[in-house]
């Protein structure tokens, strides 16, 4: 059997699904963050750097989710899912570094 015959018989099984999985739970992670900052921006008076850190953990936010609902709809799409383009793992990692400053910034 030649490498691209094993190639098209092989099963994926859960590994997919596990990674849809992940995607999710990060998303949940990063609705997380952005939700404990627009608390944290709003609770009492907020100064107007805090709520432009909030407007921007808002977006990118908002920037995460588009990136992920891709990834999700693309996992689902067909059996055998293409890799992730370098373009929306850079996004995807942009957004989560950056949401995290947001949060300690607004933390601290």
């Amino acid at each position: 059997m030649s490498a691209g015959a094993a190639g098209a018989e092989r099963d994926p099984g859960l590994q997919p699904e596990r990674t849809r999985l992940a995607w999710r739970r990060t998303t949940l992670s990063a609705t997380v963050a952005a939700v404990l900052a627009v608390k944290t921006a709003l609770h009492g008076r907020a100064p107007a750097a805090g709520i432009v850190a909030c407007a921007v953990c808002g977006a990118l936010w908002l920037g995460f989710l588009g990136v992920a609902q891709h990834r999700i709809r693309t996992l689902t799409a067909g059996p055998r899912p293409p890799a992730l383009a370098p373009r929306h793992a850079t996004a995807a990692a942009l957004c989560t570094v950056a949401l995290a400053v947001c949060a300690a910034v607004l933390v601290v």
